[in-house]
């Protein structure tokens, strides 16, 4: 099947290269002149494990090739995926679907025959009825469009597995021809039994913002439940574990720390709590404000931690942060939490160097403020307190004693409880975490086995994160 891929961000460069690689012939189209030309030459803009062979493999077959003009999108196929962004509005909680309605007129002008746009941009609900009225209005006469909504379910670090193979696939469309266009673009992952929802296009609109604000819920519930364990000295790690045991409530996610960022689930969860105001239903999700307010809450907790541990100020002090992107395995620093507590804490007069193994870029362009190191130990060299925020695995393979030898005092907050405290503390380091006791809190026989201890299996092994 022929189709065309219309902006080519992260969404769409990943969408364009996996379609290729399963067969069908793909255009992909973006304004963005430099970053058509390095697609087209199989360079990926951005860091995506698996992207840049899927690309290559693709773009080699001829299946795969990109362009600027949307003339040629109209010509080339009559299925066209929109997947350009919906960012946060400015001085708004809604979603900015500009983007969305430039290519949709972009796109009109040069339509003939019968097309199908399929949205996979995360959007208000009432999205497609209003594009599908849009397009009605600007197309020649005896064209004929339909508009289906296909979410996207991504998680950055795993984009290329979450599309090749994904849990789930959802289609919101209003005629049985959608449904059969839809079903044969993901005929290889139908024919390996992956869930297939056809539904109405407001319900397909509603999955992904939902899913979301149901995750967002989850990691904000157990980041509020380690300021518990931290009021009343309890372990918050044990507290998921245990709980993760129920099969009601699962592990996945409940993982206390700094909480989420990137440029989905804070921006979406505020954009859904938007749109429910405007249809008048506002307090269904109000407790979504708390969502967001707990996560916030999670960074000012973090600096004030830092700063304790630094001797009451910043001033002065040489202050480490090991991560500067949102998650791991990815370059993007969107609302990046990492970044965030490392910006507040040079505010407030402290020096910050900064290691990440693949956002020091993107991160110099947002915060030049800050001083950049290329390795853990230039990041910690004369350092006062040392910051885990973003937990790669990478930082899990350090040695607290090599360390301990380069900062200046050995002090250590793990605000993702990804590292092995009992290790760190082996090792002379002072360690904090978010929602996780002190030894000095404890009594006698539980410090000294909290201090040797090592987490549980469940702690270690960390289930892979979402994108959104």
């Amino acid at each position: 099947m022929r189709m065309t891929v219309i902006g080519t961000g992260y969404l769409g460069a990943v969408h364009a290269a996996c379609m290729a690689d399963i067969g069908h012939e793909v255009l992909g189209v973006d304004i963005d002149a430099e970053k058509i030309r390095a697609l087209a030459e199989g360079r990926p803009p951005f860091f995506e494990p698996g992207l840049d062979e899927v690309l290559t493999r693709a773009t080699a077959s001829g299946r795969l090739r990109f362009s600027t003009s949307l003339s040629e999108a109209a010509a080339f196929a009559d299925v066209h995926f929109v997947c350009v962004g919906t960012p946060q509005q400015a001085g708004s909680d809604a979603a900015d679907l500009r983007c969305v309605d430039a290519v949709v007129d972009g796109l009109a002008a040069h339509l003939t025959g019968a097309h199908l746009l399929v949205g996979k941009s995360t959007v208000p609900v009432g999205t497609t009825p209003r594009l599908a009225a849009r397009l009605r209005g600007i197309v020649p006469a005896g064209c004929e469009v339909e508009v289906a909504w296909n979410p996207e379910f991504l998680r950055e670090g795993f984009a290329v597995e979450d599309t090749l193979r994904p849990d789930r696939i959802v289609v919101g469309v209003t005629s049985p021809r959608a449904d059969r266009v839809l079903r044969e673009v993901y005929a290889p992952m139908l024919a390996d039994r992956v869930p297939y929802v056809s539904t109405d296009p407001a319900t397909a609109e509603l999955v992904k913002v939902s899913a979301n604000s149901f995750l967002a819920t989850k990691i904000s519930f157990i980041n509020a439940m380690a300021e518990v364990c931290d009021a009343a000295g309890a372990d918050v790690v044990t507290l998921a574990d245990a709980l993760g045991h129920d099969t009601r409530i699962g592990r996945r996610f409940l993982h206390a720390g700094l909480g989420f960022g990137g440029g989905c689930l804070p921006k979406d969860i505020r954009a859904f709590s938007a749109r429910a105001r405007e249809l008048g239903v506002g307090e269904a999700v109000g407790f979504l404000g708390q969502v967001d307010a707990v996560n916030q809450r999670q960074r000012r907790r973090t600096v004030d931690i830092a700063r304790d541990l630094a001797g009451g100020e910043f001033t002065g002090r040489r202050i480490a942060v090991l991560g500067a992107t949102f998650k791991p395995n990815s370059d993007d620093i969107r609302d990046s939490p990492a970044l965030a507590v490392a910006a507040a804490i040079h505010r407030e007069g402290a020096e910050v160097r900064v290691h990440d193994p693949e956002g020091l870029h993107n991160a110099r362009l947002a915060h030049p403020e800050l001083r950049y190191e290329n390795e853990p130990s230039g990041a910690c060299a004369g350092a006062d307190v040392v910051l885990h925020l973003t937990e790669w695995s990478d930082y899990r393979e350090l040695d607290p004693v090599k360390l301990a030898r380069v900062v200046r005092t050995p002090r250590l907050i793990d605000a993702r409880n990804h590292l092995d405290m009992g290790l760190w503390r082996a090792s002379g380091w002072t360690v904090r975490a978010l929602g996780r006791p002190s030894p000095a809190l404890l009594p006698g026989p539980a410090r000294a086995g909290l201090a040797l201890s090592r987490p549980s299996a469940a702690g270690r092994q960390r289930p892979p994160t979402a994108r959104c």
